[in-house]
């Protein structure tokens, strides 16, 4: 566990892989869009993988940080994701489908360039790999060219059904007392969480003989009723992102806030700015 300070000045801590273990140096913080509401959020890249940050806070509660405390009681966990469902969105749009017709075949860097959002260029590294699996792939000389395939993603998608499914049966056996097809519609709310309705959560639904409709239902009744102790995810145009907790000394001064940096940020210089602010006299 560590903390840093953002581009505000305002301390966050964060519970994540140990970047000062890693082979591939440090990790780096990335606004992409979210797969399925597409609002900008954070993910952490590291060790060519990618995390998700959750964020997680009590109704009262501070963190001792050294000789600081940080008012602001949340914490930030990263868990990993599988590219696949970051990238889907990206593919879907690059391949410029209508109706019947399957859409284009595109070249990696044309697919991964998203105006606004640079940090897609850490994720080349993965691309090729991670989205073969969605893709058909033709090869021309030395030059790939991917294109999104329905029944590939349809695929990879009942493989993800089966294996959460399983995952949920292990870890609570009312899950294997209830009906199979609460199950499975349980198990599709999860993934359609990171699915846009059209064409991913539809074209599953149709599969599995589930209705839709029904199960958008169930995921309105179930954010209604959530406390807001329950993680969630890290969307910067959330409270999460805009909350006014600020850093307090010994002395009780506010800290002075740092100039906002831009695109992708590394994680082992955030905790490094946060340490030599601190050791500053004040």
């Amino acid at each position: 566990m560590g903390w840093w300070q953002n581009a505000d000045g305002e301390i966050r801590v964060l519970i994540a892989p140990d970047t000062g273990v890693s082979e591939r140096g440090a990790g780096h913080l990335l606004s992409l869009r979210h797969p399925k509401s597409g609002n900008a959020t954070s993910y952490l890249f590291i060790d060519d993988g990618l995390q998700e940050l959750q964020w997680f806070k009590q109704s009262y509660g501070s963190w001792f940080l050294g000789d600081y405390v940080c008012e602001d009681g949340s914490i930030y966990t990263s868990t990993p994701v599988d590219p696949v469902f970051i990238m889907l969105p990206i593919f879907e749009d690059a391949r410029m489908k209508k109706g019947q017709d399957p859409g284009k075949f595109r070249q990696l860097d044309e697919i991964m360039y998203i105006d606004g959002y640079p940090a897609y260029q850490h994720l080349l590294a993965i691309a090729e790999k991670s989205m073969s699996v969605v893709c058909e792939v033709k090869e021309i000389g030395s030059t790939k060219f991917f294109r999104l395939d329905d029944s590939k993603v349809l695929a990879w998608l009942c493989v993800k059904v089966e294996r959460l499914k399983q995952t949920l049966l292990a870890l609570d056996k009312n899950y294997a007392a209830q009906d199979e097809k609460r199950t499975l519609a349980e198990v599709v709310l999860i993934l359609g969480e990171y699915l846009r309705d059209e064409p991913w959560m539809e074209l599953l639904c149709n599969y599995l003989r589930l209705d839709l409709k029904e199960l958008t239902t169930k995921v309105g009744d179930q954010y209604s009723s959530t406390p807001d102790t329950v993680p969630q995810s890290f969307n910067q145009e959330n409270g999460a992102a805009k909350s006014s907790d600020k850093k307090v000394g010994k002395t009780g001064r506010q800290a002075k806030k740092l100039k906002p940096d831009t695109n992708s940020h590394s994680i082992k210089d955030m905790f490094t700015r946060a340490t030599r602010s601190r050791s500053k006299p004040t």
